[in-house]
C-alpha cells in the first residue's frame, strides 16, 4: 500500500525512476481498488444496463490515468528508457508483450541519465 500511495503523491511527476517493486505494487492496489469500485458500482445500483460497471468505476480509472502513465514512465526510466517508448504498446500484441517483458526487467544498478538508483538509495539509511 506504501508504494501505491507513493505513487499518488507522484500523481503526475514523470521524471526519475521507479523500482520493479513500486510499480507492480501500484499496479496490485490499482486493479483491487478498480475491482472494489465496480462492485461498489453493483451494490449500490450504479451499474450501467449491459457493461458491469458504472460511475464509481469510471471516476476512479479517470482518476487514475495520469499516475499509471507516469509510474509508467519512471518504469522505463529505471531500465534506460526514454518514457516515450511506451507508445510500443501501440504495436498489436508483440508491442504489449515486449512492454510487459520491460515492466519485469530489472532496472540499471548504478545512475543513469534519468536519475540515481532508486535500489540503493532505499537502503542508503
Amino acid at each position: 500500500m506504501e508504494q501505491y500511495l507513493q505513487a499518488l503523491k507522484k500523481y503526475a511527476v514523470f521524471t526519475g525512476r521507479a523500482r520493479r517493486k513500486e510499480y507492480w505494487m501500484f499496479f496490485l492496489f490499482h486493479m483491487l481498488f478498480a475491482f472494489a469500485a465496480a462492485i461498489a458500482d453493483n451494490v449500490l445500483g450504479f451499474s450501467i444496463d449491459g457493461i458491469g460497471y458504472g460511475y464509481i468505476y469510471m471516476l476512479y480509472t479517470l482518476a487514475m490515468v495520469i499516475p499509471g502513465i507516469s509510474i509508467g514512465v519512471r518504469r522505463l526510466h529505471d531500465i534506460g528508457k526514454s518514457g516515450w517508448f511506451a507508445f510500443i504498446v501501440l504495436i498489436p500484441l508483440i508491442g504489449a508483450i515486449w512492454l510487459l517483458v520491460l515492466a519485469c526487467t530489472e532496472g540499471t544498478r548504478d545512475d543513469n541519465e534519468y536519475g540515481p538508483d532508486p535500489k540503493a538509495t532505499a537502503f542508503a539509511y
